[in-house]
């Protein structure tokens, strides 16, 4: 009795295994959801940074998910930056014209 030959052997499939940075999406998110949510351009910044150390480190995918949460995270941080000044200020200018302030 014979027997049909072995099925060759898959060759893995590279891509399958990789595999998207967990912190790289989280940047992301972060960095979406601070125009809704506030001040989430902070751990935007955060994971992004670390997201892209490891992703340099362990060659996951996701880098550019990571620096598009790190742009959004710092374009955030800057017009957050503005508006606190702004309504400083406004405050100030505002404190100072009213008669019996400081």
């Amino acid at each position: 009795m014979t027997y049909p030959p072995p099925y060759p052997a898959q060759p893995p499939h590279p891509e399958a295994a990789q595999r998207i940075n967990p912190l790289a999406i989280a940047s992301l998110v972060c960095g979406i959801a601070q125009f809704a949510a506030g001040l989430t351009f902070i751990p935007a910044i955060i994971c992004g940074h670390l997201a892209r150390s490891q992703i340099r480190r362990t060659g996951e995918q996701g880098d550019g998910m990571a620096l598009a949460g790190l742009i959004l995270g710092y374009i955030g941080a800057v017009l957050f930056i503005i508006v606190v000044v702004i309504f400083v200020g406004v405050w100030v200018h505002i404190a100072h014209s009213v008669p019996g302030g400081p």
